[in-house]
């Protein structure tokens, strides 16, 4: 490993970056420049450490991670499972905790029960071919969509929807129900396949240190 060597960190926008970088300051990783506000920077630096961070969008993150431009992605699995990309997930950092499921009217879940052939809108049409075709082994016809999903079965696009629930309040507003889950969520650290050999030490101390706050945030 090369001394001057920066280790890149790609952190998908908003409440997720945030998050991260809540946590990372707990190990003792900070990045002043991040916390202005106004800046217009894309790529902000901790000299000390050698380190280097920038923002991309969330479905952008695991892109970089795989093609070497970040050692270190942050982002929902959610979108690791989406993107699928050659990645290493290698910690659930615990924060953004959420489901992936099927959605749909109360009536709906008579055709999941029989395995019917039905229409599914998702903005996660990846995620919905593998549940349905591996999991439940149902044929089903995925319509990609990337707005408000919860419209596609009240306007009779799709029988059901797949799509992340927090707190299922936009579901009930509009007379969905959850009526079967996919897979908890929550955000993940992703590692660069390179990386994770060339700078093994660097980012097993990081996982290392990571996992002992969390434990001890518990």
């Amino acid at each position: 490993m090369r001394e001057d060597r920066y280790l890149t960190f790609a952190l998908g926008k908003g409440r997720l970056a945030n998050k991260t970088l809540e946590l990372f300051e707990k190990i003792g990783i900070t990045c002043e420049e991040m916390q202005d506000t106004r800046t217009r920077k894309l790529i902000f630096t901790n000299e000390e450490r050698k380190l280097r961070f920038f923002l991309a969008k969330g479905p952008d993150v695991p892109t970089y991670v795989e093609y070497g431009a970040a050692d270190i992605g942050v982002v929902g699995k959610d979108t690791i499972l989406e993107e699928g990309r050659n990645i290493y997930e290698v910690l659930d950092l615990g924060f953004g905790a959420c489901k992936m499921c099927v959605c749909g009217p109360g009536h709906a879940k008579d055709l999941l029960a029989h395995h019917e052939r039905i229409r599914v809108a998702t903005k996660y049409p990846r995620i919905a071919k593998d549940y349905f075709y591996n999991k439940k082994h149902q044929t089903v016809e995925i319509i990609k969509l990337n707005g408000s999903i919860e419209l596609a079965p009240i306007v009779g696009l799709s029988e059901v929807i797949v799509d992340i629930v927090e707190t299922g309040s936009t579901l009930r507003e509009n007379g969905l129900l959850v009526l079967e889950e996919v897979c908890p969520l929550s955000a993940r650290m992703a590692v660069n396949q390179v990386s994770m050999k060339m700078e093994h030490e660097r980012i097993a101390k990081l996982i290392s240190d990571l996992k002992s706050v969390m434990e001890q945030g518990e």
